[in-house]
């Protein structure tokens, strides 16, 4: 298997910062994110099934998910969230499995597999070589959130409820990377961690 991190960490701890960082140091990033958002966008290839199982109620006008209504019903009833990840969830770990076989071809040092809900997936030690934990305080978590997204702080609890604790995370992380101070402190960090994954990734290509 190729060298892979998959990084994962909890709504507002800064993936996508993090990732950025690390691409341009030369990682390929694989994030299953970016793959939802083409395969449920105007003409994507989920979009024929979703509308199929929910109705054009969840549709915007260019044929794409309304990702504003779709994020209220599956609050709101859990059947509806297991109807929509039986529909996206095969496809994503699809592509993003052909996306990092092309990076490892390519002749990325390593592989960055983003996935915000690394561990409730349940098999994601068969798909990583290591795991990657953005952490920070939970409170920094909902103030990045409401600021980026305009959702109130009860609403952006209410996400973070369905996803795995701060302590789950932290107890299941190889790697444990803390995002919430300033960006100097982050880039000391993820020089740290890159020459480390680099010497890592050497040493299981001999």
């Amino acid at each position: 298997m190729s060298f892979i991190v998959g990084v994962t960490g909890g709504i507002g701890c800064g993936k996508s910062t993090v990732t950025d960082l690390l691409a341009a140091r030369g990682a390929a990033v694989v994030d299953t994110d970016a793959i939802a958002h083409q395969l449920a966008g105007a003409n994507g290839a989920a979009m024929p099934a979703i509308a199929a199982a929910f109705g054009s109620s969840v549709l915007r006008a260019n044929g794409g998910l309304d990702r504003v209504k779709m994020r209220r019903l599956v609050f709101a009833d859990a059947s509806a969230r297991a109807r929509l990840e039986a529909i996206l969830h095969p496809m994503i770990r699809r592509e993003s499995e052909e996306r990092c076989a092309a990076a490892s071809a390519a002749k990325a040092p390593y592989v960055l597999l983003v996935v915000p809900l690394l561990l409730e997936s349940g098999s994601y030690r068969d798909r990583v070589t290591r795991v990657l934990v953005i952490d920070c305080d939970e409170e920094v978590q909902v103030s990045r959130v409401m600021a980026r997204s305009g959702l109130s702080a009860n609403e952006v609890r209410a996400i973070m409820a369905t996803q795995a604790s701060r302590a789950e995370r932290l107890a299941a992380a190889d790697d444990v990377l803390l995002n919430d101070g300033d960006l100097e402190s982050l880039r000391d960090q993820l020089d740290v961690l890159h020459e480390r994954y680099m010497n890592m990734a050497r040493m299981a290509s001999t």
